[in-house]
Formats: C-alpha cells, structure tokens, sequence
C-alpha cells in the first residue's frame, strides 16, 4: 500500500480545511496531477491558492507541472513579506 502526503500552509491550509493529508494508494505521478487532484477535492478556494503559489519537493521549490519524486509535497501559497 502506497501513501502520499500533501501538507499545507497558511491559506493553503484554510482552503483545504486542514493542515495535512494522507492518501492511500493514490499517488500522483506529477505535480499536474496533484494540481488537478487537490481542486477537485477542495475547489476554487485551492484553486486560488494554486495559482499563484508552488510546491516543496524534497527540499526543492517546484512552480512546474513535472514528475514527482518523493511521498511528502508541501503546498506554499504565495508570501508577501519584506
């Protein structure tokens, strides 16, 4: 059995209504994938949240739609800060 986990932060977080999930045996292939995956589970506010934000994988901040490598993919909407 496979398992994916998708954290999120600050108002990634209030789109999906917590702060992190697991999946079973769901793993997706690409961050396009996910993309899609996370609007069709938490909807436009997530969708919002996607567009201007990116990913953290292994370590790396992703904005692209490539493979995935790795169970873990933090979800970062954009920041302001100074």
């Amino acid at each position: 059995m496979s398992r994916f986990t998708v954290r999120y932060f600050a108002a990634a977080a209030e789109a999906a209504g917590r702060e992190e999930e697991t999946w079973e045996d769901a793993t997706p292939q690409s961050l396009a994938a996910l993309r899609e995956e996370l609007v069709a589970r938490h909807g436009e506010a997530m969708a919002r949240v996607l567009r201007s934000g990116s990913f953290l994988v292994d370590g790396t901040v992703r904005c692209d739609d490539g493979a995935i490598a790795g169970d873990t993919v933090d979800v970062l909407p954009a920041f302001a800060g100074g």
